[in-house]
């Protein structure tokens, strides 16, 4: 693309905007590559806001831009290429960031697009906590149109990078796309301002780089070396974590509440990308620069900024963020997500640099206990959400293979070798009893002052652990909370609950496999032609099982027996305590092998559930045989049957039986086999000879039999006329004309139904 040497600002955003609509996309990044290394910086300014919102689409999710969540290397190789290699940490679009940086330019950013507790503040005239929007508010004048924020270049550049993933919801076709293979993705490993270079991997990323080497735009000698790893995490959380406040947090407790906020399943994904990168950078710190003693005036701003990065700015947004999905995410297996995400927040040991060293072998290892304080200063994210966990797995279906992985990754994680030990130790640090003196008691309620930069505003390291225990519980719940502990009582009794529901778990899915291959051998050879009666109530397909089966039953019962040996190992739990609350909650199965219905009395209109009976439905351990118990004529018309031709037939048998009622009537009260015959077909077992669930029901119902009556719904199911229709066409290859085939269907029914009439008479004579 020819510019003139002297080409005005607008010409230039106009040229740009006209070619974005005639040019391919390759044509349009080659051309943004030559105007970015021409162009000086007070021209690319003005150009800079609408390329922004090109690529990462608009804020209100109308514009999709590059579409960056759908872009995906096999499947669009080359815009995949060109659209990484531009916005690669050393590519063009950086290099215009920087471009403009350096001239510390300002652009509007506005504050209607933030996350709601902050937007909320600031619409208060409350600045927030966070250092990110310190002296950036821009109150417009009277009859101005909103708030906004003067962002610099890289501000803005993250701004909305952050954003899209929030703000642009995906196209119907990207349900299938995985979200790991995606430009977005890639990019937020790949991301050039988390500076994370210096903890020692080898392919570059954007939460690893540039920390040794990046320029400063901060005349601050002791905070140039962090400037963009500080503003990266701090925008990641905000745009990322931030959606919850600790008061708003506290009235969404209630299951009822109205949610303002909720995360998709590729945004937790995200977020569990950023902790991984984030505990290797933070824990890339030596031995001795972890101790609290270490932390002299001689620390570097780096070395500082790894110590306080996870406890300053993500450990409460955090947190609130996963109590809001743990109470109010579905109770499917799309959870997997979140419980990843937590699970790997609370094991910085997999991500530190001297993981590489360790052995490769499947035995668990000993937790080290360099890492008793990261566990004690995140204590509730250990005990408070392990006990929302258990509260999701008591009412989830472990029968599902999928469920009970998630209940064998849980327990399989706390049950590491010391890391119960350590959380025992921690909550017996908070159980102290309070002998702080009252200066301390007011430094953990002092809020800081706001700075360019948070090392000026982060406490020096506080060497009493019993304090940091109870500053890091009070922070995160306040002061009046009411600690649960995780080896107490009442966690004690909701995981003996869970064991005993794990235990019962693996009784049904061996049931629902012998009940499935009961049903398919059972299924009569006749039955594929449509001339034995369909069942029309369905079977058990619940439970979310892949497949019920053998492999399914194997995967469900090697998690729930390792998920149920490591709760045994980690509260100490003894065979003869699990024996009792299985025999004490009624595990046990009738007579016939089968599982009994649940608990109920018999109330005046039937049975009622109890409170037993209830727990034991929704988490399926038990369940009522369910059947169509009416007028089989009249039942809904199926998805297998043709509407038009089942109302006729309706129409057709109805007028029959009006017509003929006493004839039928007669014919079936004979004696001899002619009556046989026709009780046979035109009979109907009555609703009294059912199986009811009620003996209230079944005694009202007893009056409702039908007489005799004909029924020619058969004929409208689309498998009766595709196998008449098969019938006739494998006649014709034996040149057998249709009525001759007729004949013969009917001379074979005849004969199969004078077999079933005496079959059925001798049954009811050995039953005499």
């Amino acid at each position: 693309m020819a510019f003139p040497h002297l080409q005005q600002p607008s010409f230039l955003l106009a040229s740009l905007k006209a070619d974005s609509v005639n040019k391919p996309f390759a044509q349009r990044c080659q051309d943004l590559v030559k105007v970015i290394e021409d162009f000086p910086a007070k021209e690319l300014q003005t150009i800079f806001p609408w390329l922004v919102e090109s690529i990462f689409g608009s804020l209100d999710g109308v514009l999709v831009g590059w579409n960056l969540r759908c872009l995906q290397g096999r499947v669009s190789p080359v815009e995949y290429s060109i659209a990484m290699e531009f916005l690669d940490p050393g590519g063009p679009m950086m290099k215009l960031v920087y471009k403009l940086q350096a001239e510390d330019y300002k652009f509007d950013f506005p504050v209607s697009y933030l996350p709601g507790p902050v937007k909320a503040s600031i619409q208060e005239r409350v600045l927030p906590d966070s250092p990110l929007y310190h002296n950036k508010v821009q109150f417009p004048p009277p009859g101005g149109l909103g708030l906004n924020l003067a962002l610099s270049p890289f501000e803005y550049y993250l701004f909305f990078f952050a954003l899209s993933l929030i703000t642009q919801k995906p196209l119907p076709g990207a349900l299938h796309i995985r979200t790991s293979d995606c430009a977005y993705f890639i990019l937020v490993d790949r991301t050039p301002a988390m500076p994370f270079a210096s903890y020692g991997l080898h392919h570059t990323s954007l939460l690893k780089r540039h920390i040794s080497h990046q320029t400063s735009v901060n005349a601050d000698p002791a905070s140039h070396e962090i400037w963009r790893s500080e503003t990266l995490l701090q925008v990641f959380v905000e745009m990322w974590l931030h959606h919850y406040s600790l008061e708003m947090y506290q009235k969404m407790q209630s299951p009822h509440a109205k949610e303002p906020f909720m995360p998709t399943e590729e945004h937790v994904l995200v977020v569990r990308l950023l902790l991984k990168h984030l505990h290797a950078f933070s824990h890339s710190l030596k031995a001795e620069q972890l101790s609290p003693s270490a932390h002299s005036h001689a620390a570097s701003p780096l070395e500082e900024f790894k110590r306080a990065a996870v406890p300053r700015f993500v450990q409460q947004k955090l947190y609130l963020f996963l109590q809001h999905c743990f109470g109010h995410w579905p109770l499917d297996a799309s959870f997997r997500a979140v419980l990843e995400m937590w699970l790997s927040y609370l094991q910085p040991w997999r991500y530190a640099p001297e993981k590489q060293a360790q052995s490769s072998d499947s035995q668990a290892r000993c937790v080290s206990e360099r890492w008793a304080p990261f566990v004690q200063e995140n204590l509730l994210m250990y005990t408070k959400l392990f006990v929302g966990f258990l509260s999701r797995a008591l009412r989830t279906d472990l029968v599902s293979p999928k469920n009970a992985l998630m209940v064998f990754r849980v327990a399989k994680v706390f049950a590491q070798p010391n890391l119960a030990e350590m959380i025992q130790k921690g909550e017996q640090l908070f159980l102290e009893p309070e002998l702080v003196i009252p200066h301390r008691q007011h430094r953990l309620l002092a809020a800081p002052p706001f700075t360019s930069s948070f090392l000026s505003s982060w406490p020096p390291a506080v060497t009493d652990n019993s304090f940091k225990v109870k500053s890091h519980v009070y922070g995160l719940e306040g002061q009046d909370c009411k600690y649960t502990p995780m080896f107490g009582p009442e966690v004690r009794t909701l995981v003996l609950r869970l064991a005993q529901l794990i235990t019962q778990a693996k009784q049904t899915a061996k049931c629902l496999s012998d009940q499935c291959g009961e049903s398919a051998a059972a299924r009569p050879f006749l039955s594929w032609l449509g001339f034995c009666p369909t069942d029309t109530n369905g079977s058990y397909a619940a439970n979310d099982l892949d497949e019920l089966g053998q492999d399914s039953v194997r995967k469900t019962d090697e998690y729930l027996e390792k998920a149920l040996e490591y709760l045994c190992q980690m509260f100490r739990l003894s065979e003869a305590q699990l024996a009792q609350l299985t025999l004490a909650l009624g595990t046990t199965q009738d007579e016939n092998g089968k599982k009994q219905l649940p608990d109920c009395i018999v109330g005046e209109d039937g049975l009622i559930l109890t409170p037993l009976g209830r727990y034991q439905i929704i988490n399926g351990l038990r369940k009522f045989d369910i059947e169509y118990q009416g007028d089989a004529e009249l039942q809904p018309i199926r998805s297998y049957e043709i509407a038009s031709l089942v109302r006729l037939l309706f129409r057709l048998s109805s007028a029959i039986n009006c017509r003929f009622a006493g004839q039928m009537a007669a014919l079936c009260s004979r004696a001899d086999f002619l009556g046989s015959f026709c009780r046979y077909h035109l009979t109907e077992p009555g609703l009294a000879d059912r199986h009811l669930l009620s003996p209230v029901q079944r005694g009202r119902t007893a009056s409702r039999a039908q007489g005799p009556r004909l029924s020619l719904r058969f004929l409208g199911s689309y498998r009766t006329l595709l196998s008449l229709l098969l019938a006739f066409f494998v006649a014709s290859l034996f040149c057998i004309g249709p009525l001759p085939c007729t004949l013969l269907l009917v001379l074979g029914y005849l004969l199969y139904a004078v077999a079933m009439t005496l079959l059925t008479e001798r049954g009811k004579l050995h039953h005499l």
